[in-house]
């Protein structure tokens, strides 16, 4: 199951307590303190790493925490310091403050550390007190509390080109045929409930990510549909890839659906559409492509370089278009 947000509790192991102690052995009539310090209890850590694509671990564990450090004991013995808790997480993951909404750490790269949450110190024990003048010293301290935080974890996946459409444009043929991935493919809408991720290889084997997102609907930002709950999946892209339907097969236009996708996009972050871009119609093998194709060039004239009319399911006009993203990408 993909699971993009999570909100959790993680808390921090508690300091060790210090302990009072004598040394007691025979002849020895004035033994000193010999009461060791407790162990730092364990903090939490989140780390990136590469290998992990989605937060579903975090699904059904509300609340996680570290270890405890151990007291101390006799014998100047320290206590045991608590296990680190160390929680891996997905690259492009955002940790937010649940209460403000305040962005803390943006993971990025893999292997990023975060310590969100410090351990507690450990008590001292009576030991540590003594002195010169004060040679007997029957004191100690408790460990301190850990650090607490509630936070939101929320999954941003790090893509270099995304997909954008409507139901049933044929994004999921699309990256099936450029990232040669196994996506569901159904001749109904919304066969794509969750992110996919795909990769092209440039000639010198380093990987362009494409990212394919549930189809968008007019009206997605009164949360209607799916795909503007996921928008948040491409607004790391380098390039937008909009695939328009030219068939007209669902009683629907490809000029239509961009001047649509436009809107909805800008009404979620206008700042994705100053971005590279290409667009792509897609099922020209049907018959009315033509006609819909010749349109869309008449109401939208952008530069004739940006726009490839391709079959995703034939392969018309694919590499073309796999061209274009690695020369973009």
């Amino acid at each position: 199951m993909f699971v993009d947000r999570v909100n959790i509790d993680l808390v921090a192991g508690k300091g060790g307590n210090g302990v009072v102690s004598w040394r007691r052995e025979k002849y020895i009539p004035k033994g000193g303190p010999t009461g060791g310090n407790g162990g730092k209890g364990g903090s939490v850590i989140l780390e990136a790493d590469a290998q992990v694509f989605s937060l579903e671990w975090f699904r059904n564990r509300r609340i996680l925490k570290a270890e405890n450090g151990r007291p101390g004991a006799s014998s100047s013995r320290q206590g045991r310091g608590g296990k680190d808790l160390i929680l891996k997480v997905p690259c492009g993951t955002l940790v937010k403050d649940v209460h403000t909404g305040e962005v803390l750490f943006d993971f990025t790269t893999d292997k990023q550390r975060l310590i969100i949450c410090k351990g507690g110190r450990g008590g001292r024990g009576n030991e540590s007190f003594k002195t010169p003048t004060h040679r007997a010293p029957n004191i100690c301290t408790e460990g301190t509390d850990g650090q607490s935080v509630q936070v939101e974890l929320e999954l941003k996946l790090i893509a270099d080109v995304g997909l954008v459409g409507f139901p049933n444009a044929g994004k999921s043929t699309l990256i099936n045929a450029l990232a040669q991935v196994k996506v569901k493919i159904a001749a109904y809408p919304f066969t794509t409930l969750q992110p996919n991720i795909g990769f092209i290889k440039r000639p010198d084997l380093s990987r362009i990510f494409i990212a394919d997102i549930p189809g968008i609907i007019e009206g997605a930002h009164r949360n209607r549909g799916l795909g503007f709950e996921f928008l948040r999946h491409i607004e790391r892209t380098k390039l937008l890839l909009f695939v328009l339907d030219a068939s007209g097969i669902d009683g629907r236009n490809p000029t239509d659906d961009y001047r649509i996708l436009q809107t909805e996009i800008s009404k979620y972050n206008s700042e994705m559409l100053e971005r590279p871009y290409l667009i792509v119609l897609n099922k020209i093998d049907a018959d009315e492509s033509a006609e819909h194709c010749k349109q869309f060039h008449k109401e939208f004239p952008v530069d004739p370089s940006l726009v490839f009319e391709v079959s995703a399911i034939v392969g018309d006009g694919m590499e073309e278009l796999k061209a274009a993203i690695l020369a973009k990408g």
